[in-house]
């Protein structure tokens, strides 16, 4: 098994309103959320199926929830020793930042209320999970495309590109090779 790449999902937490601070912004619990749901589904397209937190998210009439993180953040922002994050892991936050955190709380629940996995969880009832696997078969379906009336941006649109230096100096923007996904084993006659 798989090792997610942060240890708590109250330390993401933490980091989405700690940087909502540091930008002038009170973080609404609905919309840290839905950042939280963001950075679980698009970390999963860009890592192979991964979790980035070990956490699970259900489907309420509000859009998806990280129950603990509700049940923790509450009565308001719990103390707690946050432990530092990898800076890829950051790097990774920052990006969501950068592309879902100008948006508004409502904004991204009308979004998010209107994809495939939160819409189907929702259909089988409220409290249901929303499985890992349709969060990244929906974010990871339009990486080569541009973005769909009401659908995720690609994830190349979320992901900002590492910059590094050619041989000859010259900055060039770098993402992560993926092979492309292998079929499971197909059944033989």
């Amino acid at each position: 098994m798989q090792t997610c790449a942060v240890d708590s999902s109250l330390d993401v937490a933490a980091w989405f309103i700690d940087r909502a601070l540091n930008d002038g912004e009170y973080l609404q619990p609905q919309k840290m959320h839905r950042l939280l749901y963001l950075s679980q589904a698009y970390y999963s397209v860009a890592n192979h199926g991964r979790y980035f937190m070990p956490t699970l998210f259900v489907a309420f009439e509000t859009g998806p929830v990280a129950p603990d993180v509700y049940r923790a953040f509450e009565p308001g922002r719990p103390y707690f020793e946050t432990k530092p994050m990898s800076g890829a892991a950051a790097d990774f936050l920052d990006s969501i930042w950068r592309r879902f955190g100008q948006h508004s709380s409502d904004y991204l629940t009308r979004q998010i209320r209107g994809h495939q996995p939160f819409t189907d969880a929702l259909a089988n009832g409220v409290g249901t999970p929303i499985m890992l696997e349709s969060m990244r078969e929906f974010y990871g379906a339009k990486k080569h495309e541009q973005v769909a009336p009401g659908g995720a941006p690609p994830i190349g649109q979320v992901l900002r590109p590492k910059v590094m230096r050619s041989h000859t100096g010259r900055p060039v923007s770098v993402h992560k090779w993926m092979p492309p996904a292998r079929p499971a084993n197909p059944v033989k006659k």
